[in-house]
């Protein structure tokens, strides 16, 4: 059956949905659901989201990462509900900058609210109707004293009171946890040795249990969008920026404060987080289809991820594990007759000529680049892009990278042979050849069956 002629949707089905897609959708999310099993992610979402229409749809999300291996820690806000506690207490908040001043009163209310959301959260997760995403979900939620707290004390003149800092988190009882598969649910408060509790920021909360737990994501759900943010611009359509950039990103942005106060200590704890070891940490919204599993299952994702690795989309050279990549890469077109067939032993054989564009482990685009050095000629071959990427000249890039091997090589004539792209060889500098054209190693292995055309860059030599 082929896209033209596509399965009728069955009923009960989203219309655009049908089977085709489905099968393809979900081959396409087995990769990250082996590699998500048995991790471990911290999920973070301001009160703000608690308040939406749609908060029952993140809830089944959650529900639906855990039944799929992932362990999950969800650290919620309250700001909303607590300034709800206090106009109804006749409290007037206050905030020095964007930090609330918790006094005796105000941390009533605190409490208040804290386990009203709580209780509701838990409510929620435990659902298990069997029209909605929880249908038999039958999640454990669990909770404790596992966050211990110290005071802001005095800032620029200002008690703080009863607000709040992280001093520890009880790794190892969390752990325990979720090892039994329980959902861990931490509210946004602290506790001292000595018996006070303290009002936190559940962005701080959130960077101090992933920290303190090496978990393999720390993952923002916002209000906002941050594909919209200025920082996100240099991210690309990947959305992913490197420590490093998003670190200088920041700089500009606390001094322009062009995001709002919750989505400004979101970033300054994700990149927190990731200096202290977290690996990658995601910044999503909350408008659209579940943005949380389309950032998690699908390689390009939909929000903004910081990464401690630069290398989520690289170029470079091929290994011997890229093999099995470039095979699946360039199977469509060895079928369509647009590439020479290669064998997997072949493949092996020549792996050292290939250059590769991976992103997030995935080879999406590649080319070989085979050398004569003894006529001072080099072919470009094999040039493939994945058709989920193609728009974005990727091979223009494999192209700058093989000018610059070549050179290297003391080569000073780049040759290729195609049968269906010979206009965008010409429009990045080569020119038709000719057999004549071709080293005598190469002109013995062509093949007039095929009548590729000979397209020759001499820019080499310049």
């Amino acid at each position: 059956m082929n896209e033209e002629q596509p399965d009728a949707p069955e009923r009960g089905t989203p219309p655009d949905v049908t089977g085709e897609h489905f099968v393809h959708a979900l081959r396409s999310a087995a990769p990250y659901i082996h590699t998500h099993n048995g991790k471990t992610f911290v999920i973070a979402f301001p009160g703000e989201i608690c308040l939406r229409g749609d908060t029952d749809r993140l809830l089944g999300d959650i529900a639906l990462l855990s039944s799929l291996g992932v362990r999950i820690v969800l650290v919620h806000g309250v700001r909303p509900q607590i300034e709800a506690e206090l106009e109804v207490r006749g409290i007037r908040s206050r905030f020095a900058g964007d930090l609330r001043v918790t006094d005796g009163p105000t941390m009533e209310a605190v409490k208040a609210a804290v386990g009203s959301l709580r209780m509701d959260i838990e409510a929620r997760l435990s659902a298990s109707l069997g029209n909605t995403p929880m249908a038999g979900s039958r999640l454990k939620v669990v909770g404790g004293n596992w966050v211990t707290a110290r005071p802001v004390g005095v800032r620029d003149g200002v008690d703080h009171a009863l607000t709040g800092l992280v001093r520890s988190v009880a790794v190892s009882e969390i752990r325990d946890q979720l090892s039994t598969d329980r959902i861990v649910l931490i509210s946004p408060i602290g506790y001292s040795p000595t018996g006070e509790t303290f009002n936190l920021r559940n962005a701080e909360v959130a960077e101090a249990v992933a920290t303190g737990l090496g978990a393999d994501k720390l993952i923002f759900v916002i209000e906002s969008e941050p594909g919209t943010w200025r920082i996100a611009l240099d991210a690309g359509d990947a959305g992913q920026l490197p420590l490093s950039a998003a670190e200088t990103m920041l700089v500009t942005e606390l001094r322009e404060r062009t995001l709002s106060p919750e989505d400004r200590n979101c970033v300054r704890a994700a990149l927190s987080a990731c200096r202290a070891g977290v690996r990658r940490v995601h910044l999503i919204g909350a408008e659209g289809a579940s943005p949380l599993l389309r950032e998690l299952y699908t390689r390009d994702g939909c929000g903004l991820m910081i990464s401690a690795d630069d290398d989520y989309e690289s170029t470079r050279q091929a290994t011997i594990d890229d093999v099995a990549g470039i095979m699946s890469l360039i199977a469509p077109l060895e079928g369509a007759g647009t590439l020479v067939p290669r064998s997997r032993e072949q493949l092996e054989l020549d792996i050292d000529t290939f250059s590769v564009i991976v992103r997030d482990g995935t080879v999406i685009a590649c080319a070989s680049l085979v050398p004569f050095p003894s006529e001072g000629s080099a072919e470009l071959a094999c040039v493939a892009v994945h058709p989920d990427y193609r728009g974005r000249d990727l091979a223009a890039v494999l192209l700058r990278r093989a000018r610059v091997t070549a050179r290297g090589l003391g080569v000073s004539r780049l040759f290729a042979l195609t049968t269906q792209t010979p206009h965008w060889f010409i429009e990045h500098g080569f020119d038709r050849g000719s057999a004549s054209d071709l080293p005598d190693e190469r002109r013995r292995t062509y093949d007039p069956m095929r009548n590729s055309l000979i397209l020759v860059d001499r820019s080499l030599s310049r």
